[in-house]
């Protein structure tokens, strides 16, 4: 299943040469020269009667140069339809548009939609700050879920807006709802050494600095936000620009036009456009950039055909990315503009949505990447966390308060030790017990290791000689959420980066569980993992002892009532 945008097909002018563009056709085809069954799915409004699901399929086919067949209704009965059909591959369900489980991230809409699917493919970057069951929840029910090539490099654009080490970092901020947009301030002060307002949040700025601004032009639930903004931008020594003159309109006759002054604007004058003071002093404040996001458009309580402001910010940008300025847009108003100025030199990364922008600068988990199995890929500096990197490594999955994991690494200082916990609280606790004991061979970090364990041990430079997971949670009244004790995708990660004779050690209390976990790893482990003890023909081929000699937090609670512990130890052949 392929989650795709269809802002990106639908649109009046398709491009492949836009590589935007190129990436959210080149995930399709890729999928379909690799052989696989390809279902899509997407939401597109339908203003007109011509955005059926079959002229969207039509339109598809068209750009893919692929024969794409619509499928109508989302219901279990459509998988054998698909599934009869040999030739024809590339499927589109019916517009998800305004369907209220697909908003609610309704668990059983999610379960039929991915009915039959095995591989889920997300390339819609732009729903990625939203909880819908086309991106989120349809990843309980597929084995594996992965981004695709468009939602990658998205993704990598604005990840790279977190690199502050080119500078100066100027950030150009447009639009308005400041109030709501104030947490990504932060975030942006500890980076940038500008801030650039071309927008109607503007007026709360001018007005936090002094300025005196017209009482129609403030929103005054904001005031607060702006005083905090200015004082952060000031504490962190980062220069704050506002516009100093406006194009403005006469409300009485609006053919005239004519330029205030910023502090002096007349009754009966509405600002519609930068002046040219303000774009002198942007372009003079720009010139020596080496980094430079503009987010939000040039747009204010009106607009006009006669004044360009937006198109000149375009034009500066174009100038400036031809040097060795790293310039990024974000939004579809200030996308568009660059693409009419960009010329054949320009360098200059686009971001269509800027909701997701703003949520991610807010420093917020973007629901739609965590739900990936890759989710954000961890950068460690190993040498920072281990005094020697090259021991070989033993991590726990799912290591609670870390008991386990801290006896384990006093005792074996010729290992390296790594936890990997959901609960940050715990994580945190374990750290700070990390540094109280002077433990320099452990390590915990809060993750959901399902997603994150391949990009995170994949990069050790050591060899992993050991995978423990020990008493997962399962909440038997919930049985849809049982997938989440081990997936497939997590069970592949483990048994191909384990070194050979590598082990993987399990246990818990709950004896079908126990018995899950071993076969969903003889099932998933690629014929390369054995047991190490018995086949499991009867009660007595368990582990009667922990192998280690230390126990979890949990296996000493279940042993001293007295309960039984079932244990499996596998090795890599």
């Amino acid at each position: 299943m392929v989650r795709f945008d269809s802002k990106l097909f639908l649109k009046q002018e398709y491009n492949q040469k836009n590589q935007s563009d190129f990436n959210a056709m080149f995930t399709i085809k890729y999928l379909h020269e690799a052989g696989a069954k390809i279902v899509l799915v997407s939401d597109w409004k339908t203003n007109t009667s011509e955005l059926h699901t079959e002229s969207v399929a039509d339109f598809l086919s068209t750009i893919l140069q692929m024969q794409v067949y619509p499928v109508q209704g989302i219901s279990y009965n459509k998988l054998p339809e698909i599934k009869g059909l040999e030739k024809e591959n590339i499927y589109l369900l019916e517009n998800l548009y305004n369907l209220k489980d697909e908003v609610a991230n309704c668990l059983k809409f999610a379960r039929v939609l991915s009915s039959g699917v095995d591989i889920f493919v997300n390339d819609s970057f732009s729903n990625t700050h939203k909880v819908l069951a086309s991106t989120v929840g349809v990843t309980r029910f597929c084995y594996a879920s992965i981004a695709g090539f468009h939602f990658e490099e998205k993704l990598c654009l604005a990840k790279n807006l977190e690199e502050a080490s080119k500078k100066p970092f100027v950030a150009i901020m447009g639009g308005g709802n400041l109030a709501e947009k104030a947490a990504s301030f932060r975030f942006l002060a500890s980076r940038c050494q500008g801030f650039v307002f071309v927008g109607m949040m503007s007026f709360q700025i001018m007005q936090a600095v002094g300025v005196s601004v017209p009482i129609e032009l403030v929103d005054r639930k904001a005031f607060s936000e702006a005083l905090d903004i200015v004082r952060l931008a000031r504490n962190n020594g980062v220069q704050i620009s506002y516009p100093k003159d406006f194009w403005c309109r006469n409300k009485y006759d609006p053919k005239q036009l004519h330029v205030f002054p910023s502090h002096g604007l007349l009754d009966g004058w509405v600002p519609v456009d930068l002046g040219p003071e303000s774009l002198d002093e942007i372009d003079s404040m720009l010139t020596n950039c080496k980094k430079i996001v503009w987010i939000g458009p040039v747009k204010f309580g009106d607009s006009s055909e006669h004044t360009k402001g937006a198109f000149k910010l375009a034009k500066i940008l174009d100038r400036l990315s031809q040097g060795n300025c790293e310039t990024t847009v974000v939004g579809t108003t200030a996308c568009n503009l660059v693409r009419q100025e960009k010329s054949s030199l320009s360098s200059i990364n686009m971001i269509e949505n800027a909701s997701v922008v703003w949520e991610f600068f807010k420093g917020r988990k973007l629901p739609g990447v965590m739900a990936v199995d890759r989710a954000y890929p961890f950068e460690i500096n190993w040498n920072n966390i281990h005094s020697d990197p090259t021991q070989s490594l033993v991590v726990d999955i799912g290591s609670g308060n870390g008991l386990f994991l801290l006896e384990m690494a006093k005792r074996r200082k010729n290992l390296n030790f790594l936890g990997l916990e959901m609960n940050e609280k715990l994580v945190a606790r374990c750290l700070d017990s990390i540094q109280q004991f002077g433990i320099k061979n452990g390590h915990f970090i809060a993750t959901n290791a399902t997603s994150t364990f391949r990009s995170i041990v994949s990069t050790y430079p050591g060899v992993l000689v050991l995978v423990s997971i020990q008493c997962p949670n399962p909440d038997f009244n919930k049985p849809e959420h049982r997938w989440r004790m081990l997936q497939r995708s997590l069970i592949e990660a483990v048994v191909d980066l384990l070194a050979f004779g590598g082990k993987v050690f399990l246990q818990s209390d709950v004896k079908e569980v126990a018995i899950r976990m071993k076969e969903q790893f003889l099932r998933y482990g690629k014929g390369k993992i054995v047991l190490e003890h018995g086949q499991f023909n009867d009660q007595s081929d368990w582990l009667d002892e922990n192998p280690f000699g230390v126990r979890s937090d949990w296996e000493k609670h279940v042993l001293e009532r007295g309960a039984p512990m079932y244990r499996i130890m596998f090795s890599k052949q």
